[in-house]
């Protein structure tokens, strides 16, 4: 144990998270497996969530959802949790990421709600009710700046959004409204200071900007449309 726990150590000070080092990552209710090719999911994101259950007050319906870019699958699987019935499709471009999302689905025991798909999004045919995603979203620049912990061991292609970190919501915006039903709903994370950028976006998009939502510090994090 005191080997272990000195290896663990040197990690910390290496500027290893706690939870790269424990592969271990506490999300909305649960505990996911995570290593370096997918993010830590953050309590922020946890607000696509809620915001989700805001607008589906009846838990029974049997929604069909997409999860852009599910990482560790954190998103995905705490909507199977929440919603029963739900049928999710569960992307990602990340052949490493989708193992970890693999592993997870296991863990919790929803491989009959869930179905992982090695594809971008411009090439899924079906409509959805629900779209939810936290795509990259930060310039070059502040990936260059950010914390050891995230710059040395997350995946660059998690985190960065092109040079202004606004590409996928420029793809989002063309291409969503094609997968969406009539009734259907998208909620996704943004960085800080990009709602004005991404309303002006999605302006002309065909979707309907319903509700922005911030974060603990204030912050708009959350935007359903």
């Amino acid at each position: 144990d005191i080997d272990k726990f000195k290896t663990s150590l040197q990690k910390r000070i290496n500027r290893q998270s706690i939870a790269k080092i424990i592969n271990n990552k506490a999300f909305w209710k649960y505990d996911f497996y995570v290593n370096n090719f997918v993010l830590d999911p953050r309590p922020e994101t946890e607000l696509i969530i809620e915001e989700v259950l805001n607008i589906y007050k009846n838990k029974n319906l049997k929604l069909k959802i997409l999860d852009i870019g599910t990482g560790s699958g954190c998103l995905a699987i705490s909507l199977a949790k929440e919603f029963k019935n739900a049928i999710i499709t569960a992307i990602d471009i990340s052949q490493e990421a989708l193992e970890v999302a693999a592993k997870n689905v296991k863990k919790h025991d929803c491989g009959n709600q869930i179905q992982l798909k090695l594809i971008d999004f411009k090439y899924i045919n079906s409509e959805f009710d629900l779209i939810v995603s936290n795509p990259p979203y930060l310039t070059n620049e502040q990936f260059n700046n950010t914390d050891p912990e995230v710059k040395n061991f997350e995946p660059k292609l998690a985190l960065v959004g092109g040079d202004d970190g606004l590409k996928y919501y420029r793809e989002y915006s063309k291409t969503l409204q094609n997968l969406m039903n009539k009734k259907a709903n998208f909620v996704c994370e943004i960085g800080i200071n990009q709602r004005y950028d991404c309303e002006e976006i999605f302006q002309n998009s065909g979707l309907l900007l319903n509700n922005i939502v911030n974060d603990i510090q204030g912050i708009a994090r959350i935007l359903s449309f």
